[in-house]
């Protein structure tokens, strides 16, 4: 009867890895429901780009305590998992440490992800204590409330679990402590079972295996609930990741069109093609999810939620409304119940009398921010809020004529006058005269 467990094994592999390959598939749809963009040019800045700060963390030691703890639990977790390849040919054919036929490299292995492990419970903890006792000011803001809040909780319990599970697997192990190779932790908590039966040992390290599996396909498939989702998206994300100076927005194209036009002293205003019977004219801005282009939807779903650009952003410090982090929390948020429109109408999206803008986001956040780049500058992914920002606000302005009046009259001065200020032509000269 044992190839029972096998099958048991093979069931919940393809059901964990089924369910999270179909929610794989839900967020690249939703990724493609953005206008298209080009971001195929620099190859070789781009996979610079994803080597140095995806791989690399080079962004994440900015702030150096955080950042080598997170390094810790990232490699950590990702090598330590290596050992998952071993789970599951064990679980599929039956047999038990297959790979320990290896020898000496084998217990290299082991060992290295016995450290490894014994560091990322160092790490997690301490991230723990820093979220939950010291209570550092980016993990308490306003903006971060509710299960935004608890996720980071859930993910450090989840890790905690994970790697005392994979200690305790080995430690009652008798035929791996018994080899006495690669057991570098391990090796001083076997004694804590030292009392109990062969049986017993065996109840505690299959318990300990089953668990560490199931809890390894769990947390796989939370990450597309959860904000460690970056964990994946990371690595796109800083690919397609804007390579132009961080103060260069970009333009309209039918904006740009029409200005070329204008300024072209041979072209025909009346030689454009008539709009197609039925075609939507091309809206200015963003209102909605839709209307921001598939980057900036990537971007939204690779958030991390640290807070680092809100605790750098001038407009939040000074008390005002914008909170980068929450501008893509909430573009997240929209695009998840757009998806959920979706899949509930048979793939076609039923509007719903929201959108994103005044919704999710409002004008007051929006026109708060000062445009500074400093958000971008902090992300330690190359998360654009800014360009989110710059959009809706084009729509305010250009769809809507809803700017603060200091703006629009700055428009109507620049109309008026070629200048900002309320001043005539005439008299700009005027300085030259003054003593």
């Amino acid at each position: 009867m044992d190839y029972l467990d096998n099958l048991f094994f093979a069931i919940l592999l393809i059901c964990g890895f089924g369910y999270f390959f179909m929610n794989i598939k839900k967020i690249n749809r939703n990724i493609n429901l953005g206008i298209a963009i080009d971001r195929k040019d620099n190859p070789q800045a781009r996979w610079k780009n994803m080597a140095m700060i995806a791989l690399g963390q080079s962004k994440m030691v900015k702030r150096p305590v955080a950042g080598i703890l997170h390094i810790i639990v990232y490699v950590g977790f990702v090598i330590i998992n290596i050992e998952l390849l071993e789970i599951i040919i064990d679980g599929l054919f039956g047999t038990h440490r297959i790979f320990s036929s290896m020898g000496a490299l084998y217990g290299v292995l082991i060992g290295s992800f016995e450290i490894l492990a014994l560091l990322v419970l160092v790490a997690v903890i301490i991230f723990w204590i820093r979220r939950n006792v010291i209570k550092i000011k980016r993990f308490i803001n306003p903006d971060l409330k509710g299960f935004p809040k608890n996720d980071g909780n859930y993910i450090l319990y989840f890790e905690m679990v994970l790697m005392t599970l994979f200690l305790l697997m080995n430690a009652t192990d008798t035929h791996f402590q018994g080899s006495n190779s690669g057991n570098l932790i391990s090796q001083f908590i076997a004694p804590l079972f030292s009392n109990m039966s062969a049986s017993s040992l065996e109840i505690i390290e299959r318990s300990a295996w089953w668990l560490h599996i199931s809890g390894i396909l769990v947390f796989l498939n939370y990450l597309y609930f959860s904000k460690h989702l970056h964990i994946l998206l990371a690595f796109p994300n800083t690919y397609f990741a804007d390579l132009n100076p961080l103060g260069q927005l970009s333009n309209l194209e039918a904006v740009t069109k029409e200005v070329k036009l204008m300024m072209d002293p041979t072209a025909d205003p009346f030689a454009a093609a008539a709009p197609a019977e039925g075609e939507v004219p091309a809206k200015f801005g963003a209102s909605d999810v839709q209307d921001l282009n598939w980057v900036q939807l990537l971007n939204a779903y690779t958030c991390t939620e640290c807070g680092r650009c809100t605790s750098v952003c001038p407009a939040n410090l000074t008390g005002k409304k914008l909170s980068p982090r929450k501008i893509m929390m909430d573009t997240r948020d929209r695009l998840e119940e757009v998806g959920k429109n979706i899949d509930a109408n048979k793939g076609l999206f039923i509007p719903d009398n929201k959108t994103l803008l005044n919704d999710y986001i409002t004008p007051e956040e929006l026109w708060a921010c000062t445009s500074c780049n400093a958000c971008v500058e902090e992300c330690p992914v190359n998360i654009s809020p800014l360009s989110i920002i710059i959009d809706m606000r084009r729509y305010l302005v250009m769809e809507q004529s809803a700017a603060p009046m200091p703006i629009n009259a700055m428009m109507t001065n620049v109309e008026n006058n070629g200048a900002p200020w309320q001043y005539n032509q005439q008299d700009r000269l005027n300085w030259k005269n003054e003593n």
